[in-house]
C-alpha cells in the first residue's frame, strides 16, 4: 500500500503542469497599459487585447495605469500576483531605465519575466509646421544658430522617446529643451499647438498628424526607411552616420509566473499576430510585427540592457 501511495503521489506531482495548464485561464486577464491612452504601448495592447482573448477564452481587459514615465504601471505588474491573469505591455524603456535612475522600485531582471516581443515601430522626428526647417540638417542649423529657442515634447521623463532625442541632441551637438508630459496624448496636442517645436514620437502616434499636414517628419530613427512613410529620409543618411534609436515592444508577467503559463500566454499572442486583420492594422499604423518567444526576448532584453548601459553612460544622462 505504501509503495501504491507513493506511485499515485509521484503521479500527481508530475501531472501538475499539465492541469495547471488545462485550467488557465479561468478568469480575465488584466492586461496593463502603463501610460495614458494614445501611445504606442496603448495602441498595441487594444489592437491585440480582444483576439488575445478569444485566443485565450477569457476577456482580456485593458487597464491603463500611468505614471512616472511608465514605471508605475509596470511596478505594479511587477508586484502582482504570479499567476497570469496580470501581463502589462513594455517598451524598451524597461532596459533603458535602470541606468537612468539611481533606484527603480524593481527590478526588470528579478522581478518580472518575458513573455513575448510583440512587435517594434520607428520613431520620427517631428516638427510643428511653423519651425522653419525642412530636414533633419536644416533643424540641427536652427538649433545650433538659436541655443535655449527650442524644445521637444516627450511622453514623460526616461521615456524611449526622451532618450532618442537626447542620443540625437548629443549626436548632433545641439541642445533642444526636453519637455516632458504625461503621455503621447497630451504630448502631441501642445506640439500641434506650437507650445513645444519638436519632438521623436513613434510612427504609430505621429502619422495621422502629418498626413493631415499638423506636424512636419524630417527623418525616423531606425537604420532603413519605414514602409509607412518611405519618402521621410533616415536620421543616419540625413547626416548623423551611424544614428539608430529602435523602439519595440514587449509583453512581460511578474517573476515566477509558471512557465506553462507564460508558454500559453506566449502562444495565443503568437497566434493573435498572425491573424491577418491584427497584422494589417498594426502595419497600416506604422509598427512592424515581429513576435518573438519568452527566451528570444530574454536574449534581446539581456543585449539592449547592455547596449543601453553604454549609451547613457557616453551621453551622462542621470535623472533622479
Amino acid at each position: 500500500m505504501k509503495t501504491a501511495a507513493t506511485a499515485l503521489l509521484a503521479c500527481c506531482a508530475l501531472a501538475a503542469p499539465a492541469v495547471h495548464a488545462q485550467k488557465f485561464p479561468d478568469r480575465p486577464i488584466r492586461f496593463i497599459v502603463p501610460f495614458p491612452p494614445g501611445g504606442g504601448n496603448d495602441i498595441l495592447a487594444r489592437a491585440i487585447g480582444p483576439r488575445l482573448g478569444e485566443n485565450l477564452g477569457q476577456p482580456v481587459v485593458i487597464d491603463n495605469r500611468a505614471g512616472a514615465g511608465g514605471n508605475m504601471g509596470t511596478d505594479l505588474a511587477a508586484k502582482a500576483a504570479p499567476d497570469g491573469y496580470t501581463i502589462v505591455i513594455a517598451s524598451n524603456q524597461v532596459t533603458i531605465n535602470p541606468w537612468l535612475y539611481g533606484k527603480l522600485p524593481f527590478d526588470i531582471e528579478k522581478d518580472l519575466v518575458p513573455v513575448a516581443q510583440v512587435a517594434s515601430v520607428p520613431m520620427v522626428l517631428v516638427v510643428h509646421p511653423s519651425v522653419p526647417a525642412n530636414n533633419v540638417r536644416e533643424f540641427i542649423a536652427l538649433a545650433k544658430a538659436s541655443p535655449g529657442k527650442f524644445n521637444h515634447a516627450t511622453p514623460g521623463t526616461g521615456t524611449p522617446q526622451h532618450i532618442a532625442f537626447e542620443v540625437f541632441n548629443h549626436a548632433a551637438g545641439i541642445n533642444v529643451t526636453h519637455v516632458p508630459y504625461k503621455g503621447t496624448g497630451p504630448a502631441l496636442a501642445d506640439l500641434m499647438g506650437g507650445q513645444v517645436q519638436s519632438a521623436i514620437g513613434t510612427m504609430a502616434s505621429v502619422e495621422p498628424y502629418v498626413k493631415a499636414g499638423k506636424l512636419r517628419a524630417l527623418g525616423v530613427t531606425t537604420p532603413r526607411r519605414s514602409q509607412a512613410m518611405p519618402g521621410v529620409p533616415t536620421i543616419a543618411e540625413s547626416g548623423l552616420a551611424g544614428f539608430e534609436v529602435p523602439l519595440w515592444y514587449s509583453i512581460l508577467a511578474p517573476a515566477n509566473t509558471p512557465r506553462d503559463v507564460v508558454a500559453r500566454l506566449s502562444s495565443d499572442i503568437q497566434k493573435t499576430l498572425q491573424t491577418p486583420e491584427i497584422r494589417e492594422r498594426l502595419t497600416g499604423q506604422g509598427f512592424e510585427v515581429n513576435y518573438l518567444n519568452a527566451e528570444q526576448m530574454a536574449d534581446l532584453m539581456k543585449r539592449d540592457t547592455a547596449r543601453w548601459q553604454k549609451s547613457i553612460k557616453d551621453i551622462g544622462l542621470k535623472l533622479d
